[in-house]
């Protein structure tokens, strides 16, 4: 077995380290004055904490020394097959970068603590990405427009609807094309362009008889031409649209509501591309046919990969217009199917095809559309709901994990807070087993604490590490939690292990590393005090925790093995462990934002035994295995795992 480079073998000065610990314990009862006490208790913790017993035990946080020129925004952050992590901020949450074209990209290698600025086209804050059949990385949507809230605005604007009543052609408009109330006479222009579907002709199914003509609809984002509250409107009225000749002009109008100075949503964008691992380097593809801001990208069964929800190009949900992206032709197509959720929705592909939306997602959208959990059906739009989940109007920011092994189909829900700015938090973790003949939700064991942005990890041993989160929404009030714990799902506990130095809520992530260790990045407070009062600022330092399992003296090690195995088969890996090894599996790596990662599965693999290592053997099942890199893992009988060998399923 290989010696795990973390730990050094300290059992020869335990005796001496007895005898110091003894004199701080002593040096620190004896001092005499609170500023000293607390030195001094600081001190002790620092010394407790760095004990080689409380490392085997509870596990290590350090931070990592990132240099000043490469500390961005993390709001992103996917594992590659190279072993690289790809952090994404693009403008990172902050609206002068984004005036600025200021997209930022940087590659992390952790094993020499190296990093390369990546150049970055788009925004891509707020996207979404996942893992692809070739070990590129596709990242889709981004944002178009910050947000700006009631009283920044400045121009009244909002949604207008263009018709188009001929069903002969579609119409597009510039962006600038000026629409005129026909009873209010105020003047509002378009900021994009529009394409304007032909109407439809509806006939009577059974006598063929022409019954109607639906009009093409486009939906565009317009505002005043000048600023202040007298260019508002009240209420619904037609437009007519400037630059129409002969029958455009009857044909073609706009129909909006109210146009106010209220707040305006983020927008936002349908650009998308592949990172390539290899190259190193952003590759466009064909764009979304809808904008998307805060968008789940989820791959499918057969390695297409589905995109939902988001803000679109108005700033409102889109509604309901999923679509698929195919690796092989690098184009996207509407799935035909209208079912609407809010952003980012936590949808897992299930063994048998199907879809299981947790309830998860990150807040935007109506609080009584799309928010109920259940199985979802691609093929026929059939949605089974399931019951029984507690704390159920309290699922934003919340965190799912398929707990392995993945073949068992269980889902655990942690934490979550009430919809928009609520101060609810729930300390809940909730678990279903999807192989039930009638699955329902049961509470598992709890939090200590109501919990927003709990991070969740899945670990080679098994376990679950969940860290970080809040009480209250982007931690105001000073409530972030500063707790660590590791949950094993065979006996349904969670363990308290050392607590990491930095609270984490809004914006923040974690990431398993090959060599078993986890990362966690990102924090976005809306207050740096408790009487929030002074502005939060982006959290850039990133975090390591090492495990309990790296304090150990030794560790598996895997020697040699294919770079490929087919599903269905079988391959041979040399290891000199091999007595010791007991189980064996694949862990497909993360793609995260905003603690929803959809990727992260660990695969149970068969193995056995051979002269000079073991043989393991992927299931057949395409749904379970989807094509694309995996980290192959090996525990030894004290759960103890090797640092990961990646290969590729195609």
């Amino acid at each position: 077995m290989s010696a795990i480079p973390v730990r050094q073998n300290h059992r020869k000065n335990r005796a001496r380290r007895l005898a110091i610990g003894a004199a701080v314990v002593v040096a620190v009862a004896g001092m005499n004055g609170p500023a000293l006490y607390r030195f001094s208790s600081e001190q002790y913790h620092e010394y407790k904490i760095n004990r080689p017993d409380y490392k085997a035990a509870n596990g290590h946080w350090g931070f990592l020394d990132v240099p000043a020129k490469f500390k961005i925004n993390s709001i992103h952050a996917s594992l590659l097959h190279t072993g690289k992590v790809l952090l994404i901020a693009g403008s990172g949450n902050n609206q002068k970068n984004f005036d600025a074209g200021k997209f930022e990209s940087i590659l992390w290698d952790p094993k020499d603590n190296s990093y390369k600025m990546i150049p970055t086209p788009k925004d891509m804050f707020c996207s979404g990405h996942t893992q692809l059949p070739d070990g590129n990385l596709l990242v889709a949507g981004g944002t178009k427009r910050y947000e700006k809230l009631k009283g920044d605005v400045t121009k009244a604007g909002g949604l207008m609807i263009v018709h188009n009543e001929d069903p002969d052609k579609p119409i597009t408009l510039p962006a600038g094309t000026m629409f005129t109330g026909k009873e209010n006479g105020k003047t509002f222009v378009s900021k994009d362009p529009v394409l304007v579907e032909k109407a439809k002709k509806v006939f009577d199914p059974v006598t063929g008889a022409f019954l109607r003509t639906e009009p093409g609809l486009g939906r565009i984002y317009v505002e005043a031409r000048k600023s202040g509250a007298r260019y508002e409107t009240g209420t619904e009225d037609n437009y007519r649209v400037h630059g129409m000749k002969g029958s455009d002009a009857r044909n073609v109008y706009g129909i909006a509501q109210k146009l106010a100075l209220d707040k305006k949503d983020f927008q936002g964008i349908r650009d998308a591309f592949e990172f390539d691992p290899v190259a190193e380097k952003y590759i466009k593809v064909d764009p979304m046919n809808e904008a998307r801001w805060y968008p789940t990208l989820t791959t499918l069964e057969d390695g297409k990969v589905l995109a939902l929800s988001g803000l679109d190009e108005i700033g409102q949900i889109v509604p309901g217009k999923d679509e698929i992206y195919d690796p092989e032709t690098k184009k996207w197509e509407y799935t035909g199917i209208i079912r609407k959720f809010p952003t980012y929705p936590a949808i897992f592909l299930m063994d048998n095809g199907k879809l299981f939306y947790s309830g998860s997602n990150a807040g935007y959208g109506p609080a009584d559309v799309g928010r109920d959990p259940g199985v979802w059906d691609l093929e026929t739009n059939k949605f089974d709901k399931i019951p029984g989940l507690s704390d159920a109007d309290q699922m934003e920011t919340s965190a799912t994990v398929m707990l392995p092994p993945a073949q068992d189909q269980k889902f655990m829900v942690i934490g979550g807070g009430g919809v928009g700015e609520s101060k609810k938090s729930s300390e809940k973790s909730r678990l279903v087993d999807l192989k039930d003949a009638d699955p329902r939700f049961k509470d598992g064991p709890a939090l200590d604490k109501g919990t927003r942005y709990p991070s969740a990890s899945l670990m080679p041993d098994d376990s679950l590490l969940v860290t970080g989160g809040s009480e209250d929404y982007r931690g105001r009030g000073g409530t972030d939690i500063l707790q660590a714990r590791l949950y094993d799902p065979k006996s349904d506990t969670y363990k308290r292990v050392a607590d990491p130095a930095v609270g984490r809520n809004y914006h923040s992530g974690s990431v398993l590393l090959p060599d078993g260790r986890v990362m966690i990045f990102g924090s976005d407070p809306l207050f740096s005090d408790k009487a929030n009062t002074k502005p939060g600022t982006f959290e850039q330092r990133i975090e390591i925790y090492t495990p309990p399992y790296l304090f150990r003296d030794e560790r598996p090690e895997l020697t040699d093995g294919p770079k490929e195995i087919e599903r269905g088969g079988s391959a041979v890996f040399k290891t000199k462990d091999a007595a010791s090894v007991k189980t064996a599996k694949l862990m497909r790596p993360s793609a995260v934002t905003h603690v929803t990662d959809v990727e992260q599965r660990s695969i149970a693999l068969d193995m056995k035994k051979t002269a000079e290592g073991i043989e393991v053997t992927v299931p057949e099942n395409s749904a379970l295995v989807p094509s694309g890199w995996y980290m192959l893992f090996v525990t030894d009988d004290k759960g103890t795992p090797s640092e990961a060998v990646w290969v590729d399923v195609p």
